[in-house]
Order: structure tokens, then sequence, then C-alpha cells
């Protein structure tokens, strides 16, 4: 199933590649000996950035995957989400 517009998965490819220009930053700072407190700061910084795209994830599969499969009364995307939240750290 697909329930991602275009215009969700050009957000979402952006916000990706500029993550991974921030752990390719993280990686350049370790290579450089950069500060210890700086590299924490860029890890931090791409650790809520990636937070951030699965919350948009989590919001579009909540909305439409799981609404969609509730309308057909099928609890499984439910079952199979509370599954992974139960895993999370």
């Amino acid at each position: 199933m697909h329930c991602r517009s275009e215009e969700e998965k050009s957000k979402l490819r952006a916000r990706l590649h500029r993550i991974e220009g921030q752990i390719r930053a993280i990686e350049k700072e370790v290579d450089e000996d950069g500060e210890c407190i700086d590299i924490l700061r860029q890890i931090n910084s791409a650790a809520g950035a990636l937070k951030g795209v699965w919350l948009m994830f989590l919001e579009s599969h909540l909305k439409h995957c799981i609404a969609d499969s509730l309308k057909h009364s099928d609890e499984s995307l439910v079952d199979e989400l509370v599954e992974h939240l139960k895993k999370l750290k």
C-alpha cells in the first residue's frame, strides 16, 4: 500500500538528504579529530532530525494506512504498530 503523495515523498527525500549530510559531517569531524562536544552536538542534531522523519512516517501511517485498515475492520496494522512501539527504546 502506498500512502504518501509525491509532495510528501519529496519532503521526506529532502529531509533524508539533509540527515545524510549531517552524518557525513560527523564522520569528517571524527576523521579530523574534532572536538568531542561539537561531535556530540552534531549527533544529537542528526538524531533529532531522524526522529522528525520517524514522526512524519508515523503520522502518515496512522492517518492513511491504519485508518484505511480500520474502515475494513482489519486490526492487523494496529497490532503490528503496537508491537513496534513496544520495542522502542
